[in-house]
């Protein structure tokens, strides 16, 4: 079911589209959009109004879509966050022309590996994270030209699958926004080459604000449709998708955490649901803005709903920027610090594992380093949190192990494309609920990197998890 509910919010998006804004409106708003250099922050909302941004996003998310079914990538939950990050960030960065190098140099990377385009089909839609870049080099550079800006956008589809895989490895799983890390480190590397030869790419700043009534009567509306349909519309009773519920929100969220494949869609919608309002209501109790950014970061927190995020390993990260926002004498609804505090639970599994403590020390420190972090990348990497997120994995994730559990800290041996390759339901009957430390079922296991995460997960490092099939 996951092909045809993309494309109805696909198209939802579109019709509200039309509601907002008058129609005859749209299709100027749209080539504004196209022509944008969309270096951070640019709100589609405020450059081309909602209808136009919506259109995007919808027209976006068709294509990725139909990018995962036609090349033969399976659907799992990792599908869902790749729909909420594509229309999400549609709303101020990702267009619908200038995504296409980027997915075109992953397709040639697919044929120079001889491997087939599904295995990367979702890498190449992480990275388009970097699509700023494109639209900078083909519109906005003193070297700008189109055949440059699609040349780069080919470069960095060729690149980023095998940079994405290496850094992967080195976080832990502490950070789910991988790509994000790795297009930081290639962003970080590509902004001096352009200020040797002249060139001097910049963040901006455009942010629409008057929209919060409609935008939240809408996601409001969205979210809670999402919540009944998981208890009502799934072939499984409501008792059982509130039992399923119970045991998602026991897991640290530690990546790879399938839990469409874990859980079944009714837990996962109900996750959506209540994560969604959460995401609004932060924004609203912070005196923030709903607009292009802040709502592209609510589509990414509901999509990363079915991989990693729930109320309780997201909560004590948000909390932890606004606690930081305060210390730095900023107001948390200063705009980066908005975006921060929703993209910011991308550090939700250093919640999950080690306690809701060391995730409002992850949220403090990274309201601090977001803020940092955008300078050297020069508003060129649409995931800057992610890359944030990733520099405090590294550091966090190593010393809380040590330190506090007095364990030897080691890198995962995961292939990051497993992630993608995988469709099948997993069979989590026999896990508990508690977090309690147990032996396995069975001294015999075959691990599964999907299940790293279980409700279990909070055993020490080295030792055997529950959540290994026996």
């Amino acid at each position: 079911m996951i092909f045809p509910a993309t494309i109805a919010f696909s198209i939802g998006l579109m019709v509200l589209g039309l509601f907002l804004q008058d129609p005859a409106e749209i299709p100027m708003g749209l080539y504004h959009i196209v022509t944008m250099q969309d270096l951070l922050i640019t709100d589609y909302v405020y450059i081309a109004g909602p209808g136009a941004a919506l259109v995007n996003a919808g027209l976006v998310t068709i294509i990725s879509i139909c990018i995962i079914k036609f090349s033969g990538d399976p659907y799992n939950g990792f599908t869902i966050v790749e729909m909420g990050l594509m229309a999400g960030f549609s709303l101020f960065g990702k267009n619908v022309l200038n995504i296409w190098p980027i997915i075109l140099g992953t397709w040639l990377y697919a044929r120079y590996q001889r491997e087939p385009f599904s295995k990367y089909a979702s890498v190449s839609l992480l990275a388009t994270s970097l699509a700023p870049l494109v639209s900078y080099m083909a519109l906005g550079s003193i070297h700008a030209s189109l055949p440059l800006g699609i040349l780069v956008g080919i470069v960095i589809g060729f690149i980023l699958p095998s940079l994405s895989a290496y850094t992967y490895k080195i976080q832990n799983g502490m950070n789910l926004y991988n790509m994000g890390f790795a297009c930081g480190l290639f962003a970080m590397m590509v902004v001096p080459v352009l200020t040797a030869f002249g060139d001097k790419p910049d963040s901006v700043l455009y942010w629409a604000q008057g929209y919060n009534e409609k935008f939240s009567i809408v996601l409001g509306i969205l979210c809670m449709a999402l919540i009944l349909l998981g208890f009502f519309a799934t072939p499984v009773p409501p008792w059982a998708v509130w039992a399923g519920y119970r045991r998602l929100i026991s897991t640290t969220g530690r990546a790879p955490s399938d839990y469409l494949r874990m859980f079944g869609a009714g837990p996962v919608m109900v996750n959506i649901g209540c994560n969604g309002i959460l995401g609004v209501l932060f924004v609203l109790l912070i005196g923030g803005d709903l607009n292009g950014p802040t709502i592209g970061g609510i589509f990414t927190i509901m999509g990363f709903s079915a991989f990693g995020k729930h109320p309780f390993n997201i909560i004590p990260v948000m909390a932890g920027v606004s606690l930081g926002a305060y210390g730095m004498h900023y107001s948390p609804n200063y705009p980066s610090l908005q975006l921060a505090g929703l993209f910011g639970t991308t550090l939700a599994p250093i919640a999950g594992h080690f306690g809701w403590p060391f995730g409002i020390l992850a949220g403090f420190i990274h309201s601090a380093l977001v803020l940092q972090t955008g300078g050297p990348v020069a508003g060129l990497n649409l995931y800057n949190n992610g890359f944030s997120g990733g520099l405090i994995a590294i550091v966090l994730y190593p010393t809380i192990t040590a330190i506090w559990k007095h364990r030897r800290p080691t890198l995962r041996d995961e292939d990051y494309y497993d992630l993608f390759e995988d469709s099948a339901p997993i069979d989590t009957s026999f896990w508990r609920t508690s977090r309690k430390e147990s032996t396995p079922h069975s001294t015999h296991e075959m691990h599964s990197p999907a299940l790293r995460d279980g409700p279990n997960s909070r055993m020490k490092d080295d030792e055997p998890e529950e959540s290994e099939i026996p």
